[in-house]
């Protein structure tokens, strides 16, 4: 049986510049967050439309994974929106599904981040992927903060 989970993170960048954040993060987030990404890889597609498969690569001491590779299954520019599948890395073993979607929406003068994901555990030994959810909190904050800076 499926599970979800939901972040909602309020920032102060645009939701345009935040948007366009998100969709350059194959090559911004390992700079930003070289602590968190050694690298993350187009294997398949353009980066940016459905169909995509990127290949992230963690640095070192980031617990349980040492690579995911993701396949994006929608975009909507307009809407800033994107969901996408985990197809392999480390999670597979404890997650049978594991679907995420992102949308930037206005909010005040900044944006306000809506991160989904949807999970169905391989066992019932299996923890609540928490440690996930505090990472893209983490995240999204971190990146609104580079952004205010550059």
């Amino acid at each position: 049986m499926a599970s979800t989970a939901e972040v909602l993170v309020a920032v102060k960048s645009s939701p345009d510049r935040f948007w366009e954040a998100i969709r350059g993060s194959t090559e911004l987030f390992p700079k930003v967050f070289p602590e968190q990404y050694q690298s993350i890889e187009i294997v398949e597609g353009d980066g940016r439309s459905a169909g995509t498969v990127r290949l992230l690569k963690y640095a070192q001491g980031v617990p349980l994974v040492t690579f995911a590779k993701e396949k994006i299954e929608e975009v909507d520019d307009a809407s800033k929106q994107v969901s996408y599948s985990l197809i392999d890395g480390e999670l597979v073993s404890y997650y049978k599904n594991f679907k995420a979607s992102l949308k930037v929406e206005p909010n005040g003068d900044g944006s306000q981040v809506k991160w989904c994901m949807e999970y169905e555990k391989a066992n019932i030994e299996v923890p609540d992927p928490d440690l996930v959810t505090e990472t893209a909190t983490k995240t999204f904050s971190a990146l609104d903060e580079y952004l205010a800076k550059n």
